[in-house]
């Protein structure tokens, strides 16, 4: 890490007095926090690989068939008609994510987010595989090119390409499903020109963000971190440094020669600046909260160490709110969380509703293109076309009829139907003419066809209006 980083709050960690970007390259670092960390993201890789391969039904748990415009969520089938419940799914994750940061600050960042458990557990582990711990890592990016530097680099970056490309494929096995994925991996790119395009481009930029954007995704794209300020106070749990003990920073062991003197009065904090060379985004945490803190908790079990080598009480840095660090009293439940709990709750009513009643079938009515009536001997005809779609997971047989009873009075509806049965797969759809005939002289303005659709015992009855020319 270049000696140029401000340590104040003035300025951003990853960016030298100079104004030139600053590459952090955290030291290894070891703790009850790192453990966990190590199993959770691992935990959060394997359920992202293994979800494709899960069947429910006869689709995958997850499956976004963009050709078909369906989407399968855990043995529900929705179509593009049903994209607004991504609105209820969205605003679901957005209200857990600004309760979870009301709590307890960012701990998505640090332990559940993309960004970071890819970083921290593929992309950094093969470069401390390759290029050694960290000073080694410093000293090799300042050194002259040679034959070892540039096999070292060569090994590395391929390494990291084949692990994008890895992570890629996952990804497209979503839209794609293993099925179809496989052999288009296996052929030749001219005959799946759009799914190559798609990997090569998101290959190449997980390849860029993991070698050389790295945490500038988290401090200037990202919108959350920015958040922090609103969605946080006083009682949210953060990472924190507790300046009452630490403050004045000093080495208490008395040097030979100090026998009898007085020495001066110093914290806990020896100040051997290891929470800071073992941070990811580079920053002091000493200097209180910043916007590039992640959560990730590397400094707590680096200070922890050191801590514990020194015979001294840990938690010097630790998960505590402001209060708390202050030696005040924190609330955990105050007002903000009723109101945001309280926005959660009615997002999820509304979902939970719209899912219940949600029909397992869709009918429309479509008037056929052209004339909306035709006037022939005597007599009015509508056409029209019903849409029939099946919105279920399993297949339909649709069947559609007219019922003599709903006549209007004084109307003479003869409606011919060609097909009055059609079997439908899961999340089909295909339209069935109708005609709709009625004498001239009983037509009325208003009037309207009704007419019936049954699927596995369940009915729908659409309306259709019934036009003809001006009465005079």
């Amino acid at each position: 890490m270049s000696k140029d980083v401000p340590k104040t709050l003035d300025h951003l960690g990853v960016i030298n007095t100079d104004g030139s970007r600053n590459h952090p390259c955290p030291a290894d670092v070891d703790g009850r926090f790192t453990k966990a960390r190590f199993w959770s993201r691992w935990a959060l890789i394997a359920f992202f690989a293994v979800l494709p391969w899960i069947q429910i039904g006869d689709h995958p748990a997850v499956f976004i068939d963009i050709p078909r415009r369906s989407f399968f969520l855990f043995g529900f089938a929705f179509n593009a008609q049903d994209f607004f419940f991504f609105f209820f799914f969205l605003s679901g994750l957005g209200f857990a994510l600004i309760v979870i940061s009301a709590l307890f600050g960012r701990l998505w960042c640090g332990w559940a987010c993309p960004q970071t458990v890819f970083l921290e557990a593929v992309f950094r582990p093969i470069e401390r595989w390759i290029d050694g711990p960290r000073n080694k890592q410093l000293r090799m990016r300042d050194a002259p090119w040679t034959t070892e530097k540039v096999l070292r680099r060569a090994a590395k970056h391929a390494f990291w390409i084949v692990m994008a490309f890895a992570i890629t494929h996952i990804f497209l096995a979503y839209f794609i499903s293993l099925e179809r994925l496989w052999p288009m991996m296996l052929s030749s790119p001219t005959e799946n020109w759009t799914a190559f395009l798609w990997m090569s481009v998101i290959t190449g930029v997980l390849y860029f963000n993991f070698w050389w954007f790295r945490e500038q995704l988290c401090i200037v794209i990202c919108p959350y971190g920015r958040m922090q300020s609103a969605l946080q106070d006083d009682n949210t749990y953060i990472i924190g440094y507790d300046e009452l003990r630490g403050e004045p920073r000093g080495k208490k062991k008395a040097k030979k020669g100090d026998e009898g003197k007085a020495l001066p009065v110093v914290g806990d904090c020896v100040d051997c600046n290891k929470c800071v060379t073992v941070c990811p985004t580079g920053i002091d945490i000493r200097n209180g909260l910043q916007l590039e803190c992640i959560g990730c908790a590397n400094c707590i079990d680096a200070c922890d160490d050191v801590m514990s080598k020194l015979g001294r009480k840990p938690g010097l840095i630790r998960y505590d709110t402001r209060h708390g660090l202050d030696g005040e009293r924190s609330e955990f439940v105050r007002p903000r969380l009723f109101y945001y709990l309280a926005a959660g709750l009615l997002g999820l009513t509304v979902a939970t509703f719209w899912i219940t009643t949600r029909h397992s079938f869709e009918a429309n009515v479509l008037r056929v293109q052209g004339a909306p009536y035709v006037v022939e001997n005597a007599r009015v005809t509508n056409r029209y076309m019903l849409h029939l779609v099946n919105k279920g997971n399993e297949q339909r047989t649709f069947k559609v009829f007219f019922k003599a009873e709903d006549q209007e009075l004084g109307s003479g509806f003869a409606v011919t139907i060609p097909i009055k049965e059609v079997t439908l797969e899961a999340l089909a759809s295909q339209q069935v003419p109708v005609v709709v005939e009625e004498p001239q002289l009983l037509y009325k303005k208003g009037q309207q066809v009704r007419l019936h659709v049954t699927a596995n015992d369940r009915e729908r009855v659409v309306f259709a209006p019934f036009l003809g020319p001006q009465q005079k």
